[in-house]
């Protein structure tokens, strides 16, 4: 299936991805889609930045006792089923009455620690639905990579705040004496500068969709402060991608 041709599915798939219930094939699919087409990685990195987001930021919340009886009980009750399971292996040592209960444990094992993991992201996830209804709209959105294709920044648009957000995904450091300058690539056109970025693992710049309505951004390394935007990049241009519109 294309799924830049079903963009609810896809941000689907990748919220699930960031929340870690895509599992087995599935998970390893959307992996290798992710690799291979940028829109993809894009909406991936999004959902990741959303949810690290939330979790940096939400207030602690002590969930109810009813929460951790309730997980008590189902660690109770898989435990008597192990110990069920390990006396009827006994009583009949069959191979295949063995196996048999030796797979009833482990899918009744599955199916305890998938209850665990519900309550648990229940417990973590209080408010979540009302902060993704909350979090910015996204009109267009690039990974910014090296020449290895190792994503290195992710940028966002927000139309409604009209700034760019920009967050670190790689482990780049330009040093004290150095900045990171933002660059807008259009077509047919000289390189016209978005800002200067800072050492901050998050950064937020105001521009208009008229400033990101280009095909592509790329950042260069510059002296400290950064350069006119007149005279283009003079350092080596370290990050580049796509800039591609999404459906808000």
């Amino acid at each position: 299936m294309n799924l830049l041709a079903h963009p609810e599915l896809l941000e689907l798939l990748a919220a699930s991805h960031a929340l870690g219930t895509l599992r087995g094939g599935a998970r390893r699919r959307f992996e290798t889609l992710a690799r291979e087409q940028a829109p993809v990685r894009a909406a991936a990195l999004v959902w990741q930045s959303r949810l690290a987001s939330m979790t940096e930021f939400q207030a602690p919340v002590v969930p109810d006792a009813a929460v951790w009886t309730r997980i008590r009980n189902i660690i109770d009750a898989e435990q008597a089923q192990h110990a069920l399971a390990r006396q009827r292996h006994a009583a009949a040592p069959a191979p295949a009455t063995g196996g048999w209960l030796r797979s009833l444990a482990l899918w009744r094992g599955a199916a305890a620690a998938g209850a665990l993991a519900t309550v648990m992201a229940v417990v973590v996830g209080v408010n979540l639905r009302a902060q993704l209804q909350n979090a910015p709209a996204i009109q267009y959105v690039a990974v910014l990579s090296d020449d290895q294709a190792a994503a290195s920044m992710l940028v966002t648009f927000d139309p409604k705040k009209r700034q760019l957000v920009l967050q670190r995904v790689g482990s780049y450091d330009e040093g004290a004496d150095k900045s990171l300058q933002l660059w807008a690539l259009p077509p047919g056109g000289a390189p016209r500068s978005l800002g200067v970025l800072d050492h901050a693992p998050a950064l937020r710049l105001p521009a208009s969709e008229s400033d990101v309505r280009v095909p592509a951004l790329a950042i260069s390394l510059e002296p400290k402060g950064g350069v006119p935007s007149e005279r283009g990049p003079t350092g080596p241009v370290l990050f580049k991608g796509a800039l591609i519109e999404k459906t808000i």
